[in-house]
Formats: C-alpha cells, structure tokens, sequence
C-alpha cells in the first residue's frame, strides 16, 4: 500500500495495525521516503529458498529462472 506522509500523521495507529499484515510506502511529495513492513515476516528466510536456484554454469534468461523456481515449488 502506498500513502502519503499527511495520512500517516492522521492515521498513524490504523496504519500501524496494517503494517503487520503488508508492507506501507510512505511518500512525500510524490517519492517514497520510508517503509512500514511486519517484522514477523523472515524476509532473510524467503531469500534464502531463492539462493541457489539458478545453476552457476549455465545462463538463464528471467522466464527459464522463473520456471524453474516454480518448479521446486
């Protein structure tokens, strides 16, 4: 979700109790300036399934990689 900084000031709390489910993009004039995100979600752990999808030895194209990622699924 994206807001702008003025309705993070009105709203803070409603905004708050949000960000546990999905991550909030603050903007200010018009460019993101912070992010809310849930700290319950391992963001480290969802990098680490992707590491080592992509054999070192051979050149994949962004759809062949998506494939095979699907794939492992």
């Amino acid at each position: 979700m994206i807001i702008t900084a003025a309705e993070l000031k009105t709203n803070l709390e409603k905004y708050l109790e949000m960000a546990m489910s999905q991550d909030i993009f603050i903007t200010k004039n018009g460019k993101i300036i912070a992010r809310f995100t849930s700290p319950a979600v391992n963001k480290l752990a969802l990098l680490d399934d992707l590491v080592g999808i992509a054999p070192k030895d051979q050149a994949m194209d962004e759809n062949t990689l998506r494939e095979e990622r699907l794939s492992r699924q």
